[in-house]
């Protein structure tokens, strides 16, 4: 009978071997499950991001664009790079909108209006978009509605929804924000904003 012990010892480790790989698996699934549900079903906090700032319309304005087989559409070689710098403003009598409260743009990058003519920023992490920049300084930025997220700098200008992007969360913006800092980085420096004189009272 002594002669099976070993056997015997041999099974019960195997069986104790098992179980502990099934409850290692059950435990990784259940961290990969909060994990997923701390991204909102999402893998990570950059694919979370990813989706943010694709429903969220950043590449109508921030991406350049380029027409293909079904007209205009974002250039994707170019994403969140910004309008382009030799792009040119559109062609119109400024004055004439300005008195009208009308605004035009040609790709969705440069906008006139009766605040004067914006230009969509650079996101890419390149060291003239926002490669220097801190998360607290993006969230600062949606937050208050202020350019480059500086204290004391002008307000950002329309198009830029700031007023309803600001409601999103702060966990939403880190996600955008980590996204952001992953994407190619593109070299463009945006032009100036030009900004019309506020109107006599």
């Amino acid at each position: 009978m002594r002669k099976f012990i070993p056997l015997a010892i041999l099974l019960g480790c195997v069986i104790l071997f098992a179980v502990a790989c099934q409850q290692s698996s059950e435990t990784s699934t259940v961290a990969a499950s909060a994990d997923s549900l701390k991204f909102h079903g999402y893998a990570s906090q950059v694919k979370w991001g990813e989706h943010l700032v694709t429903v969220g319309g950043c590449h109508d304005c921030h991406t350049p664009k380029k027409f293909g087989p079904n007209g205009m559409e974002p250039d994707m070689s170019l994403a969140l790079s910004g309008h382009p710098t030799a792009a040119p403003i559109p062609d119109v009598d400024r004055a004439e909108m300005a008195k009208k409260g009308l605004s035009v743009t040609n790709d969705l990058t440069v906008w006139v209006g009766p605040w004067g003519v914006s230009f969509a920023s650079n996101l890419t992490p390149d060291s003239t978009g926002i490669g220097a920049w801190k998360e607290e300084q993006f969230i600062y930025a949606i937050r208050n509605g202020v350019f480059k997220g500086l204290p004391g700098s002008r307000p950002m200008l329309p198009p830029m929804p700031w007023q309803t992007v600001r409601l999103m969360t702060d966990d939403e913006l880190k996600a955008m924000f980590a996204y952001l800092q992953t994407i190619p980085a593109i070299k463009n420096v945006v032009p100036t904003a030009e900004l019309n004189a506020p109107p006599a009272k």
